[in-house]
């Protein structure tokens, strides 16, 4: 498979930036193992598509990519179950904050699982400078 030359990220210290790297402080995402919840940020883009993506985090253009719906990746992570304790709970409002921020942030809002069983997860859309931008974890699934 050939690679594609690492982009530089850009813009990694405005202020949407920071913001989501201070609400995802602490975030994991639970599969068959747990990833922590990390900022992505790449290039401007003219609209968030997997090709986009897969160019701006250097990933080869035959790799599986599935897209997913935003709302349906944050529904589990953001609903409270009644066995929760404090620290489920904890969770699942910096999880319902985090998404509003990407919501109110970011349009175009989407969700790319990259890979087999071990899979890169990406929640990116366009910010105000349309600059891909979002968050970004690890997977696996059997």
């Amino acid at each position: 498979m050939p690679r594609r030359k690492k982009p530089k990220n850009i813009q990694e210290d405005g202020d949407l930036a920071k913001q989501i790297r201070k609400f995802a402080r602490g975030l994991y995402y639970t599969s068959e193992t747990d990833a922590k919840i990390s900022l992505f940020v790449g290039k401007k883009a003219q609209a968030v598509t997997k090709e986009v993506l897969l160019s701006q985090t250097a990933k080869s253009d035959d790799v599986p990519v599935e897209e997913r719906d935003f709302e349906e990746f944050f529904s589990p992570l953001t609903k409270t179950q009644d066995w929760f304790g404090d620290e489920e709970k904890q969770a699942t409002q910096k999880f319902s904050d985090l998404k509003v921020l990407l919501e109110k942030n970011l349009k175009d809002l989407k969700v790319f699982k990259i890979g087999q069983i071990e899979l890169d997860i990406y929640i990116v859309g366009l910010d105000e400078k349309s600059i891909l931008t979002g968050i970004k974890t690890k997977a696996v699934e059997t």
